[in-house]
C-alpha cells in the first residue's frame, strides 16, 4: 500500500494536534497511545499516524490505537527513534510496503497495527491489568505522604475576584467526551449559571459551545491566547518553589494573572479553588473518572487526584450525573399558561367579527328557551 503526504512532527502528540492538516502523516513518539490523543487525531483528519514508540506496550487496555482503526486511520510502528531526527517537518513521506521513503532514500521499516494485532496486544492488556493495579495503589500511598499538604493546607491559594459562594462549578477539562458532556448539559449550564473554571485548554472547550471563562486555570501549555484574552481571571499554576513558566506567556500578552504554587495537576486545584470558596455543587467534565483514565495520565501514584477527590467529594458530581438527574422540562403550570395566552387573541377576534356576535346571539336565545329563562 502507497501512501504519500506532508509530515508534521512532535514528541508531545496535544503539541502536534494544533499543527495538523487533513491529508498530513503525523510522527509522534507516544508510548501507549491514550484515547484523548487518539480522539484529537481523529478530528484532525489525517491520512495516517507514524509512531515511534509502542502504541499499545500491554501494561494496561489503552484505547487510542482501537480508535483510530475504528475510523479508518492507518497506524504504523517503526522501531527507528532516529527517523525523527532525519525528517523534516512540512516535506513529503512516502510509505510503501513496509518501508519508509525519504527523499528517494529508505530511512526504515514499520509495521502496520491491524484490527486483529490490536485485539491481541490488549488481551495482554487486560491480563496485567490487576498488576498495574497493584502497582498504582502502592505508588498512590506513597506520594499520598509526600502530597499530604495540598488538601490539608490554604494558604498558597489566590484570592480570586469570582463570587463562587453558594453557587455551582464547572470545570472543564478538555478530556474524555468533554465535547458530548457538554452538549448533553446545556440545559443545565442556561438555568444554573454555574462559575465556569476551563482547565488549560478546558477554557477553549468552554469557548467552543459559546461560554466565557469566569476563570481559566492551569500551566497555560495548551489553552489559546484569545481564550485568556476572554476569560475574566487568570490563574497560572506554579511549581511548589514557586516558578510559574506559564506566567510569562499571559505578562507577554498584557494580562494579570494569579500564581498558585501547587505539587497537585491543574485538574486538582480547579476543584480544590472551588471547594475553598465555597461553592454548592462541583460539576466535572472531561476530567478523570475511573482506572484507566489514571493509568493514561501516566503520573506515578496521581496520589494528589485521589487526595482532592477525598476532600471535595462531597460536593463533586460527573457531567454524565448531572445530565441523566438533571432533565429540564416543560412543567404542566408551564403548558397550560402558554395555551391561556395563546387563547386570548382568538378570542377577542372571535368577539369582534359581526358574524360571530350573530351566531353568539342566538346561542344565548337557545339557551334561554332551553333552561327557561
Amino acid at each position: 500500500m502507497l501512501i504519500k503526504g506532508t509530515v508534521k512532527k512532535d514528541k508531545r502528540t496535544k503539541n502536534l494536534i494544533k499543527r495538523l492538516k487533513p491529508g498530513d502523516i503525523a510522527i509522534i513518539d507516544h508510548k501507549d497511545l491514550d484515547e484523548i490523543a487518539a480522539n484529537s487525531l481523529v478530528e484532525s483528519k489525517i491520512k495516517c499516524v507514524l509512531n515511534l514508540n509502542l502504541s499499545i506496550s500491554g501494561k494496561y487496555p489503552n484505547k487510542g490505537p482501537s480508535i483510530l482503526n475504528e475510523y479508518g486511520i492507518l497506524l504504523l510502528e517503526s522501531k527507528n527513534k532516529e527517523i525523527f531526527d532525519i525528517i523534516n517537518e512540512g516535506d513529503e513521506l512516502e510509505l510503501n510496503d513496509n518501508v519508509i521513503i525519504y527523499k528517494n532514500n529508505i530511512i526504515g521499516n514499520y509495521e502496520e497495527l491491524d484490527s486483529g494485532k490490536i485485539q491481541e496486544l490488549l488481551k495482554v492488556g487486560y491480563s496485567n491489568l490487576e498488576k498495574e493495579l497493584d502497582k498504582f495503589i502502592e505508588n498512590t500511598l506513597e506520594y499520598a505522604k509526600e502530597e499530604k499538604e495540598l488538601v490539608l493546607e490554604k494558604g498558597s491559594m489566590p484570592r480570586v475576584k469570582t463570587k463562587m459562594a453558594n453557587k455551582h462549578a464547572l470545570v472543564v477539562v478538555r478530556g474524555k467526551d468533554y465535547k458530548k458532556d457538554l452538549l448533553a448539559i446545556q440545559n443545565y449550564i442556561s438555568e444554573m449559571k454555574p462559575i465556569l473554571i476551563g482547565v488549560d485548554g478546558g477554557g477553549d472547550a468552554l469557548l467552543e459551545f459559546g461560554y466565557i471563562p469566569d476563570i481559566v486555570i492551569g500551566d497555560m501549555d495548551s489553552v489559546s491566547d484569545k481564550c485568556l484574552q476572554l476569560s475574566k481571571e487568570i490563574i497560572v499554576h506554579a511549581y511548589k518553589d514557586g516558578r510559574a513558566p506559564g506566567l510569562e506567556r499571559v505578562n507577554n500578552l498584557g494580562l494579570e494573572a494569579k500564581i498558585y504554587p501547587s505539587a497537585g495537576t491543574s485538574e486538582d486545584i480547579a476543584f480544590l479553588l472551588a471547594y475553598s470558596n465555597n461553592v454548592d455543587l462541583i460539576v466535572a467534565v472531561g476530567t478523570h473518572s475511573n482506572m484507566i483514565d489514571f493509568l493514561e495520565k501516566g503520573r506515578s501514584g496521581m496520589a494528589s487526584t485521589f487526595l482532592v477527590r477525598l476532600k471535595v467529594g462531597s460536593r463533586l458530581v460527573d457531567a454524565k450525573g448531572v445530565n441523566m438527574l438533571y432533565r429540564s422540562s416543560l412543567k404542566i403550570k408551564y403548558v397550560i399558561g402558554l395555551g391561556i395566552a395563546a387563547l386570548i387573541p382568538i378570542i377577542v377576534l372571535t368577539l369582534m367579527f359581526p358574524p360571530m356576535k350573530e351566531i353568539i346571539r342566538l346561542i344565548q336565545i337557545r339557551f334561554r328557551i332551553l333552561f327557561g329563562f
